[in-house]
């Protein structure tokens, strides 16, 4: 009788087990109670990338041992649906071997991932929260605030600080069905030369508008602006990936068909390694060839870095968030925004101009000197003296984690409890010169001042005259005028075709019945895919017209006119304020003593 075992026993491979991590990024909730979500989102998280990269890096390594396969599956709420019950399932078919961490949340989508992990945690799943908001509020506040207490009196883990080289301790505490109630490594944060590549798959990327991806190249930021987080969760000492790193990270995802990178470091210019990254990133694209393209964050003093701008549109930067924050120098200096100098802002928009790159910028509303009639005036001189492209707007918020947060906290002021509308797109405490109905309002209505179609047909000829994109140009005004107008979400959680499932609806709000909640849900998308098209009609015909127009190239306006010491006592921006007219005052004497 023929016999096909080993005839040595010790020649048998032991069966390998297989430990299941689910990392989730939460959404949050809409004013209706229902999970912004979308077909297609706009913005990649990093955070989703980083723990993905990290925990493939924790299974290469073998750190629950030789026989054991570490399987991570990453989930975006903000593109794909979230089923617990689903997530139980598979757990409890692995001999309930796994956990869920649910990742980079912010105090926006705290309560959402309450709601995520109560079911997990009925059943048994162990369940961990990290992100901004747990290490945000262990970083500044005196004590652990009520959400993260509910979060513990659950058997929910809190995470602190950054994963490098701490996901093998609760991998491990999981492992033997012992997380702990709090991992704080906050006065410990790691290097990230070397360190794991935030590396998603194809398929996850591909739920993205465009196929973006993203990553840091650096982390923390030397300033100290009182409305920021960052400076408090990841340091005011700033930490780098080198030029060795990036390179293989981009070389992975073209190798997928992945060209569009969102770099995540709030503030790229001040990163040490700039020069080297670019200069690799040029190598690749002028010698080897390579196609990607970048979007990136930088401040508004970056172009006095020699060859910065010059070589980040070489490297592959198209687009350029900018934190302009506001034009009143008076509030610039309230927020201890003392590196933004509003005589440089046009003289670093024309630099952008020049290097063929899209320039965003964020506005804040709400600094204490702020009225409706300021704001609107403020907007209006942005629209006639600074080339900008695309204008976002925040609402001054008191983000757990910053100073501002801390402040008002200690001393007493009230904030609004619901951690949900922390999203800069609600008021979320008191203001000395509005009240909360003004404020709201001044908010959609500053988004109505700038787009105007007067102002994006302005925008869109300066993007003729200074030979960029028409058609890119027309799908950005598209996306930031028509987020707020069609979907009432700030652009950033916008996406392509919202989705709204009828059962993930916040507790405390009735779920409809199928009756009432498909017609509704259907006729609304209709409504608002019409509205699109007419809008997209309307500016298609716009632009057509402008690029017919023999002389469209040599449109000039105040915006794009080259910087001249006349402007200090010609443009508004420089006369509307005493703060203002001390700051060109401040400009002459510069100038006068070069």
């Amino acid at each position: 009788m023929l016999s096909f075992l080993p005839s040595d026993a010790a020649a048998i491979k032991p069966a390998r087990k297989k430990f299941l991590l689910y990392l989730v990024k939460p959404s949050h909730y809409d004013d209706d109670g229902y999970v912004i979500q979308w077909l297609r989102s706009a913005i990649p998280s990093n955070s989703l990338a980083v723990l993905y990269g990290i925990a493939a890096d924790c299974n290469a390594r073998r750190v629950l041992g030789d026989d054991v396969d570490i399987e991570a599956i990453a989930i975006d709420e903000t593109n794909s649906r979230v089923r617990p019950h689903q997530i139980i399932r598979a757990i409890e078919r692995n001999g309930g071997f796994g956990m869920v961490g649910l990742v980079g949340v912010q105090s926006n989508q705290f309560p959402r991932a309450l709601d995520i992990a109560r079911p997990l945690r009925a059943a048994g799943v162990q369940v961990g929260i990290g992100g901004f908001h747990v290490s945000g509020c262990l970083a500044m506040l005196p004590e652990m605030p009520d959400d993260m207490k509910e979060a513990q009196q659950l058997g929910i883990s809190l995470f602190a600080g950054e994963a490098e080289g701490r996901l093998d301790i609760v991998l491990q505490d999981a492992a033997r069905g012992a997380l702990q109630p709090l991992y704080d490594f906050m006065k410990d944060l790691p290097g990230i030369e070397g360190a794991p590549l935030p590396l998603l798959p194809a398929a996850r990327v591909s739920r993205t508008i465009g196929f973006v991806a993203s990553f840091d190249a650096g982390r923390g930021c030397p300033f100290q602006c009182s409305f920021c987080t960052i400076i408090n969760v990841q340091g005011r000492k700033s930490r780098y990936r080198t030029a060795d790193d990036v390179e293989v990270l981009i070389r992975a995802y073209t190798a997928q068909g992945i060209r569009h990178f969102f770099i995540t470091d709030d503030n790229l210019a001040r990163n040490k390694n700039w020069e080297s990254i670019f200069d690799r990133l040029i190598h690749l694209r002028e010698v080897e060839r390579l196609s990607f393209k970048f979007v990136i964050q930088v401040d508004t003093m970056c172009h006095k870095i020699a060859n910065f701008v010059e070589k980040a549109a070489r490297a592959g930067v198209k687009r350029v968030f900018i934190g302009l924050e506001n034009i009143n120098p008076e509030s610039l200096v309230g927020a201890k925004k003392k590196q933004n100098r509003i005589a440089d802002y046009r003289e670093m928009l024309l630099a952008w101009k020049k290097a063929r790159c899209f320039t965003y910028a964020g506005y804040i509303l709400g600094f204490p000197t702020d009225t409706p009639e300021s704001i609107v005036r403020d907007i209006k001189i942005i629209q006639r003296e600074l080339p900008l492209d695309i204008l976002e707007f925040f609402c001054l918020t008191p983000l757990p984690g910053s100073e501002d947060h801390k402040k008002l906290l200690l001393s007493g002021v009230p904030m609004d409890p619901d951690m949900n509308k922390y999203d800069l797109l609600h008021v979320t405490t008191g203001h000395p010169l509005m009240s909360k109905a003004e404020w709201e309002r001044v908010y959609k209505l500053a988004w109505d001042t700038y787009y105007t179609p007067e102002h994006v047909a302005t925008v869109l000829r300066r993007a003729q005259a200074t030979r960029v994109s028409m058609s890119t140009m027309m799908y950005l005004l598209m996306w930031f005028s028509g987020s707020m107008a069609l979907e009432g979400v700030h652009p950033l959680e916008s996406g392509l075709v919202r989705r709204k499932v009828r059962r993930d609806r916040r507790p405390g709000f009735a779920i409809e019945s199928p009756l009432t909640f498909y017609p509704k849900y259907v006729g609304e998308l209709i409504a608002k895919h019409v509205k699109f098209a007419r809008m997209y009609w309307k500016m298609y015909k716009l632009s057509r017209s402008i690029k017919r127009d023999p002389h469209a190239r040599d449109y000039m306006d105040t915006a794009l006119a080259p910087v001249a010491g006349s402007d200090l006592d010609l443009l508004e921006m420089f006369q509307v304020t005493e703060a203002a007219r001390t700051v060109a005052a401040k400009a002459r004497q510069r100038a006068t003593a070069k």
